[in-house]
C-alpha cells in the first residue's frame, strides 16, 4: 500500500494594507455652514447645485486656469490708487454699453423727425428713460475723462516703455476710438446743437492732408448732409467702434496678464551687489 504524503501545515497569508487613493479621487471636504458635508436646506441644494455645474462646465473647458492666470499674478511694490484708472475706464465702457443697448430699444435713426421724437420719448414716456439717458450722457464724459488720465498715468511711469510698447499703440488706438464714439453719438439726439456741431466736427475734419476729404465725405455719405448721414453714424456709434474697442481691451488686458504692471518710477529696483572681498596673498 502506498503511503499517505506527509501532513504540511498551511502558511497563513498576511493581509496586505490597501494602497493609498491618489489625492485628486479623494472627496472633497465638506464645505462649511453644511451638516456633516451634506446639504439639507434648501440653500445648500441650490449652492451644491451651483458648484456641480460650475465644475461639470470647468472640467470641459478648464476656465478656472485662465481665470487663476488672469487675476491671480504678481503686482510690483508701491502700487496705488492710480493703478486703477484703466479698470475704471473699463467699466465706464461697460457702462456706456449697457445704457447704449436700452436706448437703442426706443431710438429710430430718422433723419425727418423720428431720432428726435424718439429721444423726447425716452426721455418723457419710458420708466426710467431720462435717468439712463444720463447715465449714458455723463457716462461718456467719464470715460474721456478717464481714457486721458490712464494714458497721462502710463506716460508719467514709464509704462510705455519696452517690453510693454504694442501695449502703448493699442491704448492710443483705443483712445482714438473713444474721441469717435463720442464724436458719432453727439449727433444722434438730431437737435440744432448737435446738428450744427457736427457739421463743425466734419468741416475740421476735411482739412486734414490727404485722407480728410475722403474721411469726410465717408461721414457724411456724400459730399453734403443728407439722409444717410445719420443712420451711418448711428451704425459706426453703435456696431463699428463698440466691436473694435471690445476687441482691443481684450488685447489689451492679455498683454497686461503677461507682461504685468511698471513699479512706480521713484521706487528703484535694488541690485544684489557683492562685496569686495580682499583676499590674502
Amino acid at each position: 500500500m502506498s503511503k499517505a504524503p506527509p501532513h504540511r501545515p498551511r502558511s497563513r497569508k498576511l493581509p496586505l494594507p490597501l494602497p493609498p487613493i491618489p489625492p485628486k479621487l479623494l472627496p472633497p471636504p465638506p464645505p462649511p455652514g453644511t451638516q456633516r458635508g451634506r446639504p439639507h436646506t434648501p440653500l445648500e441644494h441650490a449652492a451644491e447645485g451651483g458648484k456641480s455645474a460650475v465644475d461639470w462646465v470647468d472640467e470641459r473647458t478648464s476656465l478656472s486656469g485662465a481665470a487663476r492666470w488672469l487675476m491671480f499674478r504678481k503686482v510690483p511694490k508701491g502700487t496705488n490708487w492710480f493703478y486703477t484708472l484703466g479698470s475704471a475706464t473699463m467699466f465706464a465702457f461697460l457702462s456706456q454699453a449697457v445704457t447704449g443697448v436700452f436706448l437703442a430699444m426706443y431710438y429710430r435713426p430718422d433723419a425727418a423727425g423720428g431720432a428726435y421724437e424718439s429721444i423726447r420719448y425716452i426721455s418723457t414716456s419710458v420708466f426710467l428713460g431720462n435717468f439712463v439717458r444720463g447715465m449714458h450722457r455723463w457716462g461718456a464724459t467719464v470715460m474721456v475723462v478717464l481714457v486721458f488720465l490712464h494714458m497721462a498715468r502710463t506716460f508719467v511711469f514709464g509704462a510705455y516703455k519696452y517690453p510693454r510698447e504694442l501695449n502703448w499703440v493699442i491704448g492710443v488706438v483705443l483712445l482714438i476710438l473713444t474721441m469717435v464714439m463720442g464724436f458719432t453719438g453727439y449727433l444722434l439726439p438730431f437737435d440744432e446743437r448737435s446738428y450744427w456741431a457736427t457739421i463743425v466736427g466734419v468741416n475740421i475734419n476735411g482739412t486734414g492732408p490727404i485722407i480728410g476729404p475722403y474721411l469726410s465725405d465717408f461721414l457724411r455719405g456724400g459730399p453734403e448732409f443728407n439722409a444717410t448721414t445719420l443712420p451711418r453714424f448711428y451704425a459706426i456709434h453703435m456696431l463699428v467702434v463698440p466691436g473694435l474697442i471690445a476687441a482691443l481691451i481684450g488685447a489689451h488686458l492679455y498683454l497686461v496678464t503677461k507682461l504685468g504692471t511698471t513699479a512706480p518710477p521713484w521706487l528703484k529696483a535694488k541690485v544684489d551687489t557683492p562685496e569686495l572681498v580682499e583676499e590674502a596673498v
